[in-house]
């Protein structure tokens, strides 16, 4: 039998949630070779550690799917680049939003420069967003996502063509609870 010719590598952010699970598995079934990047971030020290938990929730979900799992640090660029900046803007009398933040300097800023160095086609996660290509005018456009109590656009509004070019957001399209129907679907261990 032929084997099926690959659609490129897409390097996955999994948390080992339902979102970023049924993302990946999304594009696995669609014919892309797919990578798992759990991301470690820094978190303060009063809070209670998280971290490895949630990284064999995302191990468990790779080994289901058969594909790499592989643990970046990014502690000291969530640190810099949301968590100080958190600080800087409550003390200048502003109202910080770390999300946005955290997709600019670490989703799509330092993991998505390692996945393309590492080899990347491709970068995905589980927002609740869409990119689509404007025919007219040859640029990527940041779109809602289908479910209006879900969407996660405003969050991305930092992104650039560069990056819109190479993202996908495999669950955008769909609202949540049909996310829920995938991941029993692909039988996922969310």
């Amino acid at each position: 039998m032929a084997e099926k010719k690959s659609k490129g590598h897409v390097f996955v952010g999994m948390s080992g949630g339902v979102d970023s699970s049924v993302s990946a598995a999304l594009l696995q079934k669609a014919g892309y070779e797919v990578v798992g990047v759990f991301m470690k971030v820094w978190q303060p020290d009063f809070l209670p550690c998280t971290w490895r938990e949630e990284r064999l929730d995302a191990m468990r979900v790779a080994a289901h799917l058969g594909i790499p799992l592989l643990t970046w640090d990014f502690e000291k660029e969530y640190k810099e680049g949301v968590a100080d900046y958190m600080i800087a803007e409550y003390k200048a009398g502003r109202t910080p939003n770390p999300d946005v933040m955290c997709n600019r300097e670490v989703k799509f800023g330092a993991f998505f420069r390692r996945a393309m160095k590492e080899g990347a086609d491709f970068v995905a996660t589980g927002h609740y967003a869409q990119v689509k290509l404007d025919k007219k005018s040859s640029e990527y456009l940041m779109l809602r996502g289908v479910d209006d109590a879900k969407d996660q656009s405003y969050f991305l509004w930092t992104l650039g063509q560069g990056q819109l070019s190479k993202t996908f957001f495999p669950i955008g399209g769909y609202k949540k609870p049909q996310v829920h129907v995938l991941a029993k679907k692909f039988a996922l261990p969310v």
